[in-house]
């Protein structure tokens, strides 16, 4: 078995990001991603335009070209592609890591497809893989989703959305647009303030005017073929509905963070050990990039704020050669 360098655990822009770095010290390393390459990104709903401009979206040093200031998901599947394509990143889409051993100098993984012996680790999973969940009765059932795509799916239906953020704003307002009897629950005092700064205003003011309707200090406490329970200030209330969107957040893969042994703090943000100026994690040779750092805190690490992470982990790994 050759031993690599580096293993990579994520193929999206972080795990991409790493890979490049790797690359260019000339280190082995492989890329192991679950799906599809950059399986976050693919997965996010399908009109969606992204917060930051096309630049701090770049990885590599490689221009990011968007037609509009505000690069939509088709355009960076499509950069990312390149990415991936141009440099010939080693890349294994569709293989996911199911096991990881220590030794006292190697670590052996275990996708789903091969074994792998490396002498360091970088988790840069993100987190877009694993739902926040309601609990509640009926979240299993087949009306329900914590995965919004597309709006025309909803034309003519009664669709409950929960939530305060951009992914449940985006879902409330292209379903309305497309036809949808739309109605938000949201555990808050208002919408979320870090939704996105052109759209918030929209929202509130189709809230405002009666188009969407909006209960808020509100949650869901049970869900049925055909109806919904809610809890608000007024008392329980039943709606009529035929679909839910969960938009209520996602969260790191806490798994894998447990099978490599990184320590996570015991309060409900359960941000992981590392240091910030390698992303060594307390584990010797288990590296953290992207936003597995953030915990249950996924607002804090962006694309944007986290390709640096790829060049103080390989700056580091190339010290201790």
């Amino acid at each position: 078995m050759e031993t690599l360098d580096i293993i990579i655990i994520g193929g999206g822009p972080i795990g991409l990001a790493c890979g490049l770095e790797a690359q260019k010290a000339g280190l082995k390393y492989v890329i192991l991603e679950k799906g599809p390459l950059v399986n976050s990104l693919y997965h996010y709903p399908s009109n969606m335009t992204f917060f930051s401009t096309s630049e701090r979206l770049e990885i590599g040093g490689v221009p990011f070209v968007s037609v509009n200031a505000k690069p939509t998901k088709t355009e960076a599947l499509e950069y990312y592609r390149r990415i991936a394509d141009s440099f010939r990143l080693n890349v294994h889409t569709f293989e996911e890591v199911t096991r990881i051993q220590k030794t006292d100098d190697y670590f052996y993984v275990e996708s789903s497809k091969s074994v792998y012996q490396s002498k360091n680790i970088i988790l840069a999973t993100g987190f877009f893989d694993d739902a926040v969940k309601l609990n509640v009765p009926g979240e299993d059932l087949p009306k329900v989703t914590h995965y919004y795509k597309e709006p025309h799916f909803y034309y003519k239906q009664k669709v409950l959305v929960v939530g305060a953020n951009n992914s449940a704003v985006d879902a409330a307002l292209e379903t309305w647009r497309k036809g949808a009897e739309v109605t938000m629950i949201i555990r808050g005092k208002e919408i979320g303030p870090r939704v996105k700064y052109w759209v918030r205003p929209d929202i509130i003011n189709r809230i405002e005017e009666g188009s969407i309707k909006a209960y808020f200090e509100s949650e869901v406490i049970g869900i049925h073929p055909e109806k919904v329970e809610i809890k608000t200030p007024m008392g329980h209330i039943t709606l009529e509905n035929d679909y839910v969107i969960a938009a209520t957040g996602y969260q790191p893969d806490f798994a894998l963070l447990r099978m490599l042994g990184v320590t996570c703090s015991d309060d409900e943000k359960r941000i992981p050990e590392y240091h910030p100026e390698t992303q060594e994690s307390n584990q010797k040779g288990v590296y953290l990039a992207g936003v597995v750092c953030g915990g249950m805190e996924t607002h804090v690490w962006f694309i944007e704020n986290s390709r640096v992470h790829a060049q103080k982990i390989v700056a580091d790994i190339i010290a201790k050669k």
